[in-house]
């Protein structure tokens, strides 16, 4: 799931950060990549044009995202969205921790424990 060393890891033991921007409106998290590195590529986009690719989250994504705080463990999240989406995420552990798996993959969340120091 987290890569080949992560086999010893229990996932509800680790705290996940959010390592990209975000616009939260309306209830659902907006997900802002740039489109570009480079400083002399970003220049060239035109100004009515965004910077960004944008992936939008449905309501059970966007309100993980949200409870992402870099302070709150995975199985504080489940419990936390367990109670607040009931039956909707059910079941609420092996779901959230795909998707976290999904998110780190992509390198759009990290985890506060498997950081280099």
């Amino acid at each position: 799931m987290f890569g080949k060393k992560s086999s010893n890891i229990n996932y509800l033991e680790l705290t996940p950060l959010t390592a990209k921007e975000f616009t939260y409106e309306n209830g659902f998290v907006t997900i802002l990549i740039p489109k570009f590195k480079n400083a002399l590529f970003k220049s060239m986009i035109p100004k009515k044009k965004s910077p960004y690719i944008k992936i939008k989250l449905d309501e059970l994504g966007s309100g993980v995202w949200i409870a992402i705080d870099g302070i709150k463990k995975v199985e504080n999240i489940v419990t936390e969205l367990s109670e607040q989406f009931g039956e909707k995420i059910h079941p609420a552990e092996e779901r959230i921790i795909k998707y976290l798996s999904e998110l780190y993959g992509h390198k759009f969340i990290g985890f506060k424990e498997l950081q280099k120091v």
